[in-house]
């Protein structure tokens, strides 16, 4: 069996180039086969696969990838939500590819509860998760599998409403339809084979994992510097999203105000500026965190 990590992500979709934003941001480096589907690394023992979304639960539940970039929805509807009790977990969400899987109905349909879905069909790309949904609630709705294009169903006549991915909600506006009940929040998240029995690929995993979830702290992260009055630094903390224990440093030619730097670890918002401005601070810089290291 190799000793090299192997990561599989979407060859082409809404999470591809993220994915590999990501990991190049993680310090990863990959040469490209010819034919795009493999990506050698070639400054850590860590490879892609390429492959369809749907297919990345299959290859991790047959060990032939160790790590899998892919969204929630993807694998609960592939594994079901108990895929905790197989040898595949859930180990990081990702922070992007967010997403709702959501029943939608023309705008001149009344709805008031699930009962009202009764009698009706429904168009999906997502028949287990929609399944699921109808038999908890005892509904006696029929379900139809389309593999895009799901939106357009009810202005065919093929279906009375549709269960689909939902992201701003533009879609589903442009065929007027509108959301009535959301069964799943999605991500991008990662997700991992049992390493068990791989204690060199689990250690490779490791060492991705330190860097990841310091990337992700990066993005909001925000390093902040501002000039206090001495007796104000408790409550400038307390106004500071998140921050760590401040650098103070005195400033030339006064003993009541200070210098304090800080790292957040949570976005610095235009209302908590506005609010250490009202108590006194001043010079207030907010920068961007390239790289940390906890």
């Amino acid at each position: 069996m190799s000793d090299r990590l192997r990561i599989a992500i979407q060859k082409s979709g809404r999470l591809t180039e993220q994915s590999l934003e990501l990991l190049r941001r993680c310090g990863l480096d990959f040469a490209r086969s010819k034919d795009a589907l493999f990506c050698f690394g070639r400054n850590m023992p860590v490879d892609l696969l390429l492959v369809r979304d749907d297919d990345i639960p299959g290859l991790l539940a047959e060990g032939i990838c160790d790590v899998g970039m892919v969204g929630d929805n993807v694998v609960t509807e592939k594994l079901g939500p108990t895929s905790g009790t197989t040898a595949i977990g859930r180990i990081r969400g990702l922070g992007y590819g967010h997403c709702r899987l959501s029943i939608a109905l023309p705008s001149s349909v009344p709805y008031r509860s699930p009962a009202d879905l009764n009698g009706m069909t429904l168009a999906t790309s997502y028949p287990k998760l929609l399944q699921r949904f109808l038999d908890e609630n005892a509904l006696n709705t029929r379900v139809i599998f389309l593999s895009g294009s799901v939106e357009i169903a009810p202005r065919l006549g093929t279906a009375d409403g549709i269960c689909d991915l939902v992201s701003s909600g533009a879609t589903l506006a442009a065929n007027q339809l509108r959301e009535v009940y959301t069964l799943l929040e999605s991500e991008a998240a990662l997700y991992q084979r049992d390493l068990a029995q791989s204690p060199k690929i689990q250690a490779i995993l490791d060492r991705v994992l330190q860097r990841l979830d310091s990337v992700l702290k990066v993005d909001a992260s925000k390093y902040v510097m501002l000039h206090a009055p001495v007796d104000k630094l408790a409550a400038i903390s307390d106004i500071l999203p998140a921050a760590e224990s401040p650098t103070i440093m005195p400033l030339s030619g006064t003993k009541d105000r200070v210098a304090m730097h800080t790292l957040c670890r949570e976005n610095v918002l235009w209302e908590h500026l506005e609010q250490l401005k009202a108590i006194g601070a001043s010079a207030i810089l907010v920068l961007p965190v390239e790289k940390m290291l906890a």
